[in-house]
């Protein structure tokens, strides 16, 4: 049994220790190497994720060719796109390790036998998705309305360990700014300090 999932479990649910056994037999772990692809743009996804250990990157390429970072998963968060995943429908992003990632791996057949054997998990995965839901969307309107040094700074505060995991490129795509802005706006700030 994976330890970080088991402690994970443990704190956010109230499974006696056979039930967690019983739960966890069944459920993948995996664990990806570095700038290993879990989906690519245009592929329909059949896979859900949920980060034990490790950075996930969602992005895109725009019609430019340029990447646009979208999001980071980090660990507690579950990785899904929804709109592929669920209705069978091409994805528009690209998942991405950025470093090596312990992942548990689903698929709509193992939630749903999930679901059916043990009810009270689809109740917990639906509150974690309708939190993580709205703490995204809550972020996201920050970051549109802040200008690029406040959205750094946001980061900063939310996510502070993202800054040293994940390259300075994809962190100013991920903050809709280029890399020089980003080295200007991460001066300034040090200076202050």
């Amino acid at each position: 049994m994976n330890r970080l999932l088991k402690g994970f479990m443990e704190r956010n649910t109230s499974f006696s220790e056979e039930e967690l056994q019983a739960i966890m037999k069944d459920i993948v772990i995996e664990t990806y190497r570095k700038n290993t692809i879990l989906l690519k743009q245009g592929e329909i996804s059949n896979q859900c994720y949920f980060v034990l250990n490790g950075c996930i990157r969602q992005y895109f390429i725009g019609d430019d060719g340029k990447e646009v970072t979208v999001n980071f998963f980090t660990e507690e968060q579950a990785v899904v796109i929804f709109k592929s995943y669920k209705n069978k429908v091409q994805s528009d992003y690209f998942l991405t390790c950025c470093e090596e990632s312990t992942l548990v791996v689903g698929t709509l057949e193992s939630e749903e036998s999930m679901y059916r054997d043990f009810p009270a998990i689809e109740k917990f995965t639906r509150a974690m998705i309708e939190q993580n839901f709205g703490e995204e969307q809550e972020e996201r309107a920050r970051f549109i309305a802040a200008a690029p040094e406040e959205r750094y700074r946001i980061l900063l505060k939310q996510r502070p360990g993202l800054i040293n995991r994940v390259p300075q490129h994809q962190l100013a795509s991920y903050l809709g700014i280029t890399p020089e802005s980003l080295s200007r706006i991460k001066k300034r700030i040090s200076q202050v300090r």
